[in-house]
């Protein structure tokens, strides 16, 4: 956020920088530094203004172009197209890794960097997955001790949110490691759901303790 009166500290020679071609301010500096220079007596011929202007809405462009593109890399370019490479959706991914924890997303993940022939990618998404879980394991009981407990409740509740980072940290690794805007067609759901089946029954009988920290179980408490 530019404020004019941080600009009208400046001199005119500094202020004619901002409506110069070529320079790096954003478009709400130009417009301002134009302001205040009309203000003290500066008369900008048509000509000018409409160069100014030109400035002005180049800049304006070229970040709404940079946001979009931003965007896009967010995006999931899932399709119907039956040539586009087969990857397990990212959708089921993160819904899997919040309701089940990140190492069933990440297993699911790596295949998919697998498939791409990104081993590296792979083995540190299944290394995250696997070691999440003593961190969770860690996380949610400090969470506990520090906050106040009548706060919660199960849709804010420590495990919800730390089952949140780890899968908006899968959604990193999904969006770093996959090629930009590829698009893919959904793998079937057979083996994601076998994978599924198997945490939440380890889930169920909470494995070792190793699942106390889980949403789910929590949530039958």
């Amino acid at each position: 956020m530019v404020k004019k009166s941080a600009l009208i500290k400046l001199s005119d020679a500094e202020l004619e920088k901002y409506v110069k071609d070529g320079n790096r301010f954003v478009p709400e500096a130009i417009e301002i530094a134009m302001i205040i220079l009309e203000e003290r007596g500066r008369l900008f011929t048509e000509k000018e203004k409409a160069k100014i202007q030109q400035i002005i809405q180049h800049k304006k462009q070229v970040e709404e172009d940079k946001l979009n593109e931003e965007r896009e890399l967010w995006k999931d370019h899932i399709t119907e197209d039956p040539n586009a490479i087969r990857l397990y959706s990212r959708e089921l991914i993160l819904i899997i890794s919040l309701f089940l924890g990140s190492i069933p997303g990440s297993i699911l993940l790596a295949l998919n960097f697998i498939k791409l022939k990104k081993n590296i990618p792979a083995a540190l998404t299944l290394i995250f997955g696997f070691i999440f879980l003593p961190i969770q394991n860690f996380l949610v009981p400090f969470i506990y001790e520090n906050t106040n407990k009548n706060f919660f409740t199960y849709k804010y509740s420590p495990e919800f949110f730390v089952s949140s980072i780890g899968s908006l940290i899968l959604l990193v690794f999904w969006v770093t490691f996959t090629p930009k805007k590829l698009p893919y067609k959904a793998k079937s759901p057979i083996l994601p759901i076998i994978i599924s089946l198997i945490i939440l029954y380890l889930i169920i009988i909470n494995y070792q303790n190793w699942f106390s920290s889980y949403f789910l179980v929590s949530f039958a408490k």
